[in-house]
C-alpha cells in the first residue's frame, strides 16, 4: 500500500523544529512562516507544550466523553477567559471541518431552518456540509451538492439584505479574513450588518475562526474588530499547536440537548492538555500583542515594495498579492532562501507564522523577499505548498 496521491508536495523532509525554525534530513535550516497552514501557533516543540503533553500521556491519554473529564472543563474555562466569552459553551471535536459541520448543524437545530448564506471564495472544510458552503466546485462531490446554500459576493451589504428578505435563513457563515480566498478582510460594517440581520430574522451568525482566529490577528477572533459577538465561533488549526483539536464556542442562547452533537475523540485528555498549553503560553508571553506588533511591522514594510500589487491582512495573517511577472517568488523563497510560505491562487503569498515570531525573523524574511523580487524566475517548477 502507498499513500493516496492527492497532495502536490515539495520534496523536503522536515525532521526537527524549534520555535520558528525547522530542519530537514540534510541538516538544512528553514524559517517557517507558514506553520503548516497556520497550525503552529506557539512555535515548534515549545518546552511548556511538550511538558504538558508528556505529563498527561504518563497519566491517561484517552477516555471517551461518557465520563467526567476535568481537564476538559479546565480548558473550557481558560478558553472562555482568554477569548472574552466566559458565558459561552464549548463543544470539542478534532478539526476545522468538523467544527464548521457541527456549527451549521447546531444552527439548523436552533431555528429549524435549512438555508445557509456563504460567500464567494469561502473555504470552510472538506466534510459534507462544510464543503457545501465552500466556494470551490472542484472539491464538491455530487453527493455534497445542495440547494440549501446561497453564495453571495464578499462585503456586499445590499445582496445580503436581499437574500434575507427572499429566504428563510438558518445561518450565515463567514471567515473574518478569508485564507484560501486570498487574505480578504471582511469589512467591519459588513460583519455588523450580518449581526443586525441575524438578530432581526432569528438566524445564527457563525464566525469561522479556524484560520483567522486564536489570536492570529492581534485579537482573539478576527471578527472582534467589528465590535460584535457571533452566535457560534468555530476553531481548530492553532488551537493545539499541531495536535488535532477543533471546537465551537456557543452563545448561551443556544441550549444543549443530549445527543444533538457527539464525538469519539473530541475533547480527549491529550487534546485538552495541548489546548491548555497553547492558551497558557499565549497568556504568559502576550502573544496576541506580539502578533499585532510584528504583523503591523511586516505589513508596513511590505507595502513599501512598489512591485507588490497589494498587501492585505491583520496581525500575522498576511497576504502579499503579486503580479504574474513575480509568480516565481514563492518558490525562490523556499528553494533558494529556505523560507516556508503559503499561497492563494493565483499569486498571493500567505504568511501564517507562529504568534511568537520575532522581529529578527521578520527582517530575515524581508531581506530574502527583497532579493527574490529582483531575481529571475527559478529554472525548475516546484509544486506549491
Amino acid at each position: 500500500m502507498k499513500p493516496f496521491d492527492v497532495y502536490p508536495i515539495n520534496h523536503i523532509n522536515i525532521v526537527r523544529g524549534q520555535g520558528s525554525l525547522v530542519w530537514d534530513d540534510q541538516g538544512q535550516e528553514y524559517l517557517d512562516l507558514y506553520g503548516g497552514h497556520a497550525v503552529i501557533s506557539i512555535g515548534h516543540t515549545h518546552p511548556h507544550y511538550v511538558e504538558r503533553l508528556e505529563n498527561q500521556l504518563h497519566q491517561l491519554g484517552f477516555y471517551s466523553n461518557s465520563i467526567e473529564i476535568p481537564i476538559q472543563k479546565e480548558f473550557a474555562e481558560k478558553l472562555g477567559k482568554v477569548s472574552g466569552r466566559e458565558d459561552y459553551q464549548l463543544f470539542l471535536c478534532n478539526s476545522g471541518a468538523e467544527a464548521n459541520e457541527n456549527a451549521l448543524k447546531l444552527a439548523s437545530f436552533y431555528n429549524g431552518r435549512k438555508k445557509v448564506i456563504a460567500f464567494r471564495k469561502a473555504f470552510h472544510g472538506r466534510t459534507s456540509l462544510a464543503v457545501s458552503v465552500t466556494d470551490n466546485p472542484k472539491i464538491v462531490a455530487p453527493v455534497n451538492e445542495t440547494d440549501n446554500v446561497i453564495f453571495l459576493p464578499w462585503n456586499d451589504e445590499a445582496a445580503l439584505e436581499q437574500a434575507f428578505a427572499e429566504n428563510e435563513i438558518s445561518s450565515v457563515i463567514i471567515e473574518g479574513i478569508q485564507g484560501v480566498g486570498g487574505i480578504q478582510v471582511a469589512a467591519e460594517s459588513f460583519l455588523q450588518k450580518i449581526r443586525s440581520l441575524c438578530n432581526h430574522y432569528s438566524a445564527v451568525f457563525i464566525a469561522d475562526s479556524v484560520q483567522c482566529g486564536y489570536g492570529r490577528t492581534g485579537k482573539f477572533y478576527s471578527h472582534d474588530f467589528a465590535g460584535v459577538d457571533a452566535d457560534i465561533y468555530t476553531m481548530a488549526k492553532g488551537m493545539g499547536n499541531g495536535f488535532p483539536i477543533g471546537g465551537i464556542s456557543i452563545s448561551p442562547k443556544i441550549k444543549p440537548v443530549y445527543y444533538m452533537l457527539g464525538t469519539t475523540f473530541g475533547g480527549n485528555h491529550l487534546a485538552c492538555a495541548a489546548g491548555l498549553a497553547v492558551l497558557e503560553v499565549m497568556e504568559q508571553d502576550n502573544l496576541m500583542q506580539n502578533a499585532a506588533e510584528v504583523g503591523s511591522y511586516l505589513i508596513e514594510e511590505l507595502r513599501k515594495f512598489e512591485q507588490v500589487k497589494e498587501v492585505r491582512g491583520r496581525g500575522l495573517m498576511i497576504g502579499i498579492d503579486l503580479p504574474d511577472t513575480l509568480a516565481h517568488v514563492k518558490a525562490e523563497l523556499l528553494f533558494k532562501y529556505h523560507i516556508f510560505t503559503g499561497e492563494a491562487k493565483p499569486n498571493v503569498i500567505r504568511l501564517l507564522p507562529a504568534l511568537n515570531l520575532t522581529k529578527a525573523h521578520a527582517d530575515r524574511f524581508l531581506e530574502a523577499f527583497s532579493l527574490a523580487m529582483k531575481n529571475a524566475p527559478v529554472a525548475v517548477f516546484n509544486p506549491s505548498m
